[in-house]
């Protein structure tokens, strides 16, 4: 299953502070107290982006730990090693495409994570079978995504905005059909935990900007809603006009993240 998908730079920092702004609960916090991370431990994050779970886990164990961070962004991935360099370089970051033979030591990590990543991969068990080849006997795969509930308000708002169906979500649709059951077969343990955060909007300018990031023509995802600017333009007119409608009703936007965090044993 290839699905057509681009991440920029730009428009993962913009969500990334939406999020930060806006939310009422910290997911780093949250899967820091899941994982209960101890010193010494070697972790590969993979679909690490601009590094932002591969800092979040050095940080935690004070520098004690081995972390090589991945991606197939090579705009993200310079990000990464820019904010590294200011560390000291503590962190490896290297090119890795999840849909080829993973190039790294088998047998070797303590813990792999991929965050918001793997539901786009290609052939699923495949990528979930290079991460279990990878790990130590015992260690650990956390992969976490967003749930059948995530962010209803925002699929709501677009759905009546344009009248039309949303598109299938990777995410949200292939954890429940694909991954989740996969990790079963291949792990012999597997637990899942969930994170709600609520996002409240006392406007619609912030709810807007979360909008343009997650549906800009860079993210193929929507392309059966728009397929040119001028068309884009007009879909953010309309969402626009009907998340107001929303505010006025309901004197806020309160669009809730539901994310899954799944922890599977080697």
């Amino acid at each position: 299953m290839k699905i057509d998908f681009q991440e920029t730079t730009d428009d993962l920092a913009k969500r990334i502070n939406i999020h930060s702004r806006f939310g009422s609960r910290d997911i780093d916090q949250w899967m820091l107290e899941i994982l209960d991370l101890q010193p010494g431990i070697k972790i590969l994050d993979v679909g690490c982006g601009s590094g932002k779970q591969c800092f979040s886990y050095y940080h935690h164990l004070g520098g004690k730990v081995e972390i090589t961070g991945t991606d197939v962004s090579e705009s993200l991935l310079d990000e990464a090693r820019s904010k590294n360099q200011e560390l000291g370089n503590p962190i490896e970051f290297k090119f890795l495409d999840f849909n080829q033979p993973f190039d790294l030591p088998e047998s070797h990590y303590d813990l792999i994570s991929a965050c918001f990543a793997i539901y786009y991969a290609q052939d699923i068990p495949f990528t979930l079978s290079e991460m279990h080849r990878l790990l130590v006997p015992g260690g650990r795969l956390f992969t976490t995504g967003p749930m059948p509930g995530n962010k209803q308000l925002f699929y709501d708002i677009i759905k009546e905005a344009t009248g039309k169906p949303i598109p299938p979500m990777p995410g949200s649709s292939r954890y429940a059909s694909q991954i989740y059951g996969t990790m079963q077969d291949l792990f012999s343990k597997t637990e899942q935990h969930i994170f709600e955060n609520p996002l409240t909007f006392d406007s619609v300018e912030p709810f807007m900007v979360y909008t343009r990031a997650s549906m800009s023509e860079d993210r193929k995802l929507w392309n059966s809603l728009f397929q040119t600017h001028e068309e884009f333009e007009n879909v953010m007119a309309a969402i626009e006009k009907t998340a107001q409608k929303y505010l006025e009703q309901d004197g806020k936007l309160v669009m809730t993240k539901v994310v899954g965090g799944f922890i599977a044993t080697k």
